[in-house]
């Protein structure tokens, strides 16, 4: 007969409750010296509950045996309040606070660094003295451009105008196609009598 660890382990996969994997990690624990049992180590892994556990035991054949239900131990620790444990404990957390923003500090300190030498960057650019002779190099100095709205009727202006159109045709063919299919029906019902008759 097989270990009770390992016969609740076979148990549990048959149950469904865990995979081989998950049961593999809580027997690997057991061999690095975990001395807790099989159930203990899988509900602290967080891969079992107690329900599950106890319905999978609940569910064998009477004449089998596995591992016994886990005994839960409650264990009180007394806790230290002297004053040398406070004042450690609020030294440490000072400390972790005066890191935490020294490495913010330093991180601003940093980004203005940054900026300062993309800033210093941005002035020895050479100085562009007409940027309009620059974008537009075929207009000559002191074009007029014109405004937006003429700009709009000369290139979009008309644009209304052939949609108009367009759409005068579309309805035209559409009236076509609708004197079409009443024909086509005529035709269809005339020759249906016809071959009634």
């Amino acid at each position: 007969m097989a270990k009770n660890g390992q016969r609740l382990g076979e148990l549990l996969l048959e149950a469904d409750v865990v995979t081989k994997r998950q049961l593999a990690k809580a027997i690997q624990k057991q061999i690095k010296g975990d001395k807790r049992k099989l159930g203990d180590i899988l509900i602290g892994l967080n891969y079992i509950t107690i329900e599950d556990l106890t319905d999978a035991i609940l569910n064998t054949p009477h004449d089998e045996t596995v591992e016994p239900v886990i005994e839960e131990k409650v264990v009180v620790q007394p806790i230290d309040i002297s004053e040398n444990v406070v004042m450690k404990t609020k030294f440490a957390l000072d400390l972790k606070t005066m890191i935490s923003a020294a490495v913010g500090i330093a991180t601003l300190v940093g980004f203005w660094y940054a900026l300062q030498a993309d800033i210093q960057e941005a002035k020895e650019l050479p100085k562009i003295d007409n940027i309009y002779a620059e974008e537009y190099p075929s207009r000559p100095e002191g074009y007029n451009w014109p405004r937006s709205y003429e700009q709009y009727k000369d290139q979009v202006g008309s644009l209304q105008e052939d949609m108009d159109e367009v759409f005068d045709k579309i309805d035209e063919y559409e009236e076509k196609i609708d004197d079409l299919e009443k024909t086509v029906t005529d035709l269809r019902i005339k020759l249906a009598n016809k071959r009634d008759k």
